[in-house]
């Protein structure tokens, strides 16, 4: 990699702080929005990830997520050495931009981050449509590994140059869409942690969850990705929106 770590470290805070703002924000600010938003926050996430792509994908490799950065250095997209510093980033991304989503909704008289969720992930009673935990940890398993599927896919050198971010961002829309109605949708810990940490009740007593199967997901697909349709030889040191422009 060309740039310093520094550099990358700073382009992966800016992109998960945007990702979690937009994304989190369609949900928790649309005060107007007595029920769930589906395809709002579904195109948030999805229009959120694909820009910032596009916009500091060069620089650090547009991971954004925890769980991406994990199924990279697995596939051999990504160097280990470079994971903790990665995470550790894009964690206290996601914490910094629910800070601030917090200082904005607590502009509406009667917020409040603990009685609404604050568009935390959960379970059970916590899930939107009540699906038990079972239900949740294979929802969650299962878009991760399609998720990590698709970046590992979409910047293989046999993918056409220049369409990462569209891919990417389409499938973030597609994965919502399915998987909001069961738990809000995560397959990103990062996400999941900065609104946990804020809603600071039951979120945070379900937040393991929301580590556990993205990583697992993760790492399914990370491990099987060059075994199912194999691979373009390139550096493992190479980022992952390197064939972006």
């Amino acid at each position: 990699m060309t740039e310093t770590l520094a550099r990358r470290l700073g382009a992966e805070f800016l992109g998960t702080f945007v990702l979690v703002f937009a994304g989190c924000g369609s949900a928790i600010l649309d005060a107007g929005n007595k029920g769930i938003d589906l395809l709002g926050v579904s195109f948030a996430f999805g229009v959120a990830v694909m820009v910032m792509v596009y916009a500091v994908g060069a620089v650090s490799g547009g991971h954004f997520n925890p769980a991406v950065t994990i199924g990279l250095a697995v596939a051999r997209r990504f160097p280990w050495s470079d994971v903790v510093a990665y995470i550790v980033t894009q964690v206290g991304a996601a914490i910094v931009a629910s800070l601030v989503l917090l200082g904005v909704a607590s502009g509406q008289k009667g917020f409040s981050a603990k009685d609404s969720g604050f568009a935390s992930n959960g379970y059970g009673d916590h899930s939107p449509f009540h699906y038990n935990l079972g239900a949740v940890i294979l929802v969650e398993i299962v878009l991760t590994a399609v998720f990590l599927y698709v970046i590992i896919g979409a910047t293989d050198g046999r993918a056409p140059a220049g369409f990462a971010g569209i891919a990417i961002g389409f499938t973030l829309v597609m994965i919502h869409i399915v998987s909001i109605p069961v738990s809000n949708t995560s397959v990103n810990p990062a996400r999941s942690t900065g609104p946990a940490i804020i809603q600071h009740g039951w979120a945070l007593g379900q937040l393991w969850v929301f580590w556990l199967a993205p990583l697992v997901g993760a790492l399914i697909a990370g491990a099987t990705y060059r075994t199912i349709v194999g691979e373009h030889a390139k550096s493992p040191e190479e980022p992952l929106a390197s064939e972006a422009p």
